[in-house]
This record gives structure tokens, C-alpha cells and sequence, in this order.
């Protein structure tokens, strides 16, 4: 057995179904940013734990939830709402917590977007860090998400997750990558300044993970990355035969990608105080977290 980390913001039309998915473990611990719908009621009628915390960034929520929640069991999976457990990932997740030689392992998503599975333009088997040994995984921020630190070998599992990227609108989904467009443009311009591009990982690299977050500090770099970025998802990727749904995804990820690019030039050229904030928080304590992450996760494919 293993217990479920539920990360949850105004989750109301996603929360119950989530939890559901998860009832197979015995320890679900439901983790809210303080949200301001009815997830925390609908939640509560649960038999789970639910905390409340004040959202400062994803990597930082992460890293307080496992120093300041103990977990019943010793292996736990970050669960978020809009995504569900299986049964067969549960079994699988069961089965590699006994293998003594791992500390963590990764999980491919199947990005789930006008009722379609986006096969292709996903990078399908695209793997998150989801389940691990207490204690032994943190979290570092990374533009508008995390990277996970691991301290040991990682493996990767076979069963998948369905997320429901899209499940509470295409309304809250441009509002919620609006305000992600905001991080990513801040770590471009880090990525620009001082990032480097690890081109070893980029060809060689041991796993799907490794060559992702090379190929992305090196789309950081290249011209018209929003036609670039269409081109590659829809023509080299295949997303072509996702049908419908997968041009529309394309395009939105396009989009999403030039938003990024306009606020990147803001943060340049406006007279705002956004530039010298990014510049302290660099100088602050980003290059330890980079070398941090770089230095010590491993990743040894099963």
C-alpha cells in the first residue's frame, strides 16, 4: 500500500472523481491552495485528510506538503485533480514499491482534450515523477512548474494516467496558461542569461526525460519558436492524425508558446520592475537549485 497526494485550486468539478480514482489507497491526503470554490466541502465528505496551504509556487508546495504531512505508508504518489488513478496503475504502483533497487519511479500521461486522446502531438509516453519514497524526493521550481531532486536510482512504470488537461473549460485553461506564461517567460529570460543546453542529453541522453529538458532549454533558444513549435507538434510529431482535436491543441500550444515570447519582451523593454525581480530572484537562489537538480536526479530505465 501507498499513500495519495492530491494537489487541489478550485478543483470542485474535478475533485470528486479524482478521489474516487484514488480509493484504493487507505491514505488519501487532500493538499488545497486555499481555494475559494466548493472543493474543500465536496472533499470533506470523503474519508480523506485535507490541508490547506497558501500556493507560493508549485515546487514549493510540493516540498512543504511532504515535510509538514506525514504519510501513513512509505511510498507516496502525487495525484493532481484532473488526473486519475487506475486500477492497473495502482497495481503496477503496488508492485514497484518492493523493489528495493528504486526510490522513485515515473508515470506517462495520456493528455486527454476534446474527449480525444492526443496520441501523437504529446509526446506520448511523456513521464512525470509521480510515485516515490518518502524522504527521498524534493522539488525544485522550474518555470511554471517543478523539477523533481532525487536522491537514488528512478525507474519507469509501464500502466499510464488519463489527465483531463481541459476538463473545466477552454475559458480556465487560457486563464490558467496566461498566468503560467508568466513563470516560463521569467525562467526564458534565466535560461538565456545563464542556462546552458546539456547537448550530451540532447542525443544521448538515458531517457525520455533527459532529452525533453534538453530540447527544451534549446527551443529557449531558437528563432520563431511558436512556428516551430506548430511545425514539430503538428507535422514532425504526428499530430496531424489527432484529428480535430489534435490541430486545435497544436494551435493553442503555438499560441501559448508566442505568449511567452510578448511577455518575455515586456519584461525587457517595459518600464516595469518585473526584469530587476527576476534578476534578484536568480541571484537569490535559482543557480543552486539548477545545479542542485542537475547534479543529483538520477534516471535508470526498468
Amino acid at each position: 500500500m501507498f499513500s495519495i497526494y492530491i494537489l487541489t485550486y478550485n478543483e470542485e468539478l474535478d475533485i470528486a472523481a479524482c478521489i474516487e480514482s484514488a480509493m484504493l489507497s487507505d491514505d488519501i491526503i487532500v493538499v488545497d491552495s486555499c481555494s475559494s470554490d466548493r472543493t474543500v466541502e465536496i472533499a470533506s465528505r470523503y474519508p480523506v485528510r485535507v490541508f490547506q496551504h497558501a500556493f507560493e509556487s508549485h515546487g514549493r508546495q510540493r516540498t512543504w506538503m511532504l515535510e509538514s504531512i506525514p504519510p501513513k505508508h512509505e511510498w507516496v504518489y502525487i495525484l493532481e485533480a484532473d488526473e486519475r488513478m487506475t486500477p492497473q496503475l495502482f497495481t503496477e504502483c503496488e508492485q514497484a514499491s518492493q523493489n528495493p533497487d528504486y526510490i522513485a519511479y515515473y508515470v506517462a500521461e495520456r493528455v486527454m482534450f476534446m474527449n480525444h486522446w492526443i496520441r501523437y502531438s504529446t509526446q506520448y509516453p511523456r513521464y512525470q515523477l509521480r510515485l516515490f519514497r518518502h524522504g527521498k524526493v524534493w522539488f525544485t521550481d522550474y518555470g511554471h512548474t517543478e523539477r523533481e531532486v532525487c536522491d537514488g536510482a528512478t525507474g519507469f512504470l509501464k500502466e499510464t494516467y488519463p489527465h483531463y488537461t481541459c476538463s473545466k473549460g477552454l475559458s480556465r485553461w487560457i486563464e490558467k496558461h496566461n498566468r503560467y506564461s508568466t513563470d516560463e517567460a521569467r525562467e526564458t529570460l534565466y535560461q538565456l542569461q545563464r542556462g546552458t543546453v546539456n547537448w550530451r542529453d540532447l542525443f544521448v541522453g538515458k531517457s525520455e526525460v533527459e532529452r525533453r529538458r534538453a530540447l527544451k532549454d534549446l527551443s529557449l533558444r531558437l528563432p520563431a519558436r511558436p512556428l516551430l513549435r506548430f511545425l514539430y507538434m503538428y507535422f514532425f510529431l504526428g499530430g496531424c492524425l489527432d484529428g480535430q482535436a489534435g490541430m486545435a491543441w497544436c494551435t493553442l500550444q503555438a499560441f501559448y508558446e508566442y505568449l511567452i515570447l510578448l511577455k518575455v519582451w515586456e519584461m525587457q523593454h517595459m518600464p516595469t520592475p518585473s526584469l530587476e525581480a527576476i534578476k534578484a530572484k536568480s541571484e537569490e537562489s535559482e543557480p543552486e537549485a539548477h545545479n542542485l537538480a542537475s547534479e543529483t536526479t538520477k534516471v535508470d530505465a526498468v
